[in-house]
């Protein structure tokens, strides 16, 4: 056995190089802090303190997430500035759609050896992602584990608490046959469908990440990388003066999949694949592996990152205001009855 003496830095872990990138995402941090945020970064446990008197029952509403193999194409590119925001909108996303307000998030960041410039530019899109949200970004994990990841690359998970009022909480109790079905669109591909959308475009079409996406005028790199769309300011100004019945985010199953987790029973979401403006980019995944109508609709969110349930007599004032509010939003379909035994998203057209 030898006396020489082993270092943890030896071992695959620099606490100096840990050091420097906590020091380099401070400012970034910072510029996200709400009122509400009563510590700085460094410590054992964010804190928060929530305003009561803004709320007369608030309910704690909470989601995790992370940005799955949409990584791969950020580790092809190079580019890790843009990952960050998916991994916000992938978790407050999902809890606006009970009608919470994000309030504050957390990230963790795991990989085989800590770059302290490659993790702070990760850092700053979930910092943008928080601005963009509203929410402050109070704390995080960042493991640096040697022989567990491949070199150069890493996971990210996230985090996030809202609240709402016990008595404005959208569940979908409300949703009746009548109501009128609006689409939010999506910027892309948002963080879903990326096992298959790789298998296409580098497998089928044999592109590489630098290639331009044929039709689309972009490159693959640009196009896949492009963030999540965060819908919180929309759907909360929303709130203001409207009645949402429902609300559908639409990630990992695309709409097939995740429209009916608002719905009652009864109910049957019909939607008319016309009445909204297709991306290319999705035309282009179909015909290059030949994919099911359904498969794409169960896997892409196909244009749709956002669906609302609303009355129909509120349904074009709400797009009016989603237009001017920078989204661009169609009706794109209507709740009917569901007969037993039937799908509860039937697709009409082609």
């Amino acid at each position: 056995m030898s006396n020489e003496r082993v270092t943890y830095k030896e071992a695959g872990v620099d606490i100096a190089a840990g050091n420097s990138f906590v020091n380099m995402i401070k400012p970034l941090v910072k510029s996200t802090f709400r009122p509400e945020v009563m510590a700085e970064i460094g410590g054992f446990g964010g804190l928060f303190s929530l305003n009561t008197a803004k709320y007369k029952n608030p309910v704690l509403v909470s989601g995790t997430d992370g940005v799955g193999t949409k990584l791969k194409i950020a580790f092809m590119a190079d580019r890790h500035d843009t990952v960050g925001i998916d991994l916000v909108a992938m978790c407050v996303n999902d809890i606006v759609v009970q009608g919470a307000e994000p309030l504050f998030f957390l990230d963790y960041l795991a990989t085989g050896r800590l770059l302290p410039e490659k993790a702070a530019a990760i850092v700053k899109g979930i910092a943008e992602g928080c601005r963009q949200a509203g929410c402050a970004l109070i704390g995080g994990e960042t493991a640096e584990m040697p022989g567990f990841y491949a070199d150069g690359e890493y996971d990210i998970a996230g985090f996030s608490v809202g609240v709402v009022d016990r008595e404005h909480i959208i569940d979908g109790s409300g949703i009746a046959v009548g109501n009128r079905l609006i689409g939010i669109a999506s910027s892309g591909l948002h963080s879903n469908g990326y096992s298959l959308a790789r298998k296409l475009v580098f497998d089928r079409m044999g592109l590489s990440i630098d290639s331009e996406l044929p039709g689309v005028g972009r490159s693959v790199a640009d196009e896949l990388l492009t963030p999540t769309r965060i819908y919180i300011r929309s759907v909360l100004n929303l709130l203001k003066d409207f009645t949402i019945n429902g609300i559908a985010h639409i990630t990992g199953g695309g709409l097939l999949e995740n429209i009916p987790r608002v719905l009652p029973r009864s109910c049957r979401a019909t939607l008319h694949l016309s009445s909204w403006e297709r991306p290319v980019l999705f035309d282009l995944l179909r015909d290059a592996g030949n994919v099911e109508r359904d498969e794409m609709y169960r896997t892409f969110n196909m244009g749709i990152g956002m669906v609302l349930v609303v009355a129909e007599k509120d349904a074009e004032d709400m797009l009016y205001r989603l237009n001017g509010l920078g989204e661009r939003a169609w009706i794109i379909g209507e709740i009917n009855t569901c007969i037993d035994g039937a799908e509860h998203v039937e697709l009409v057209g082609a």
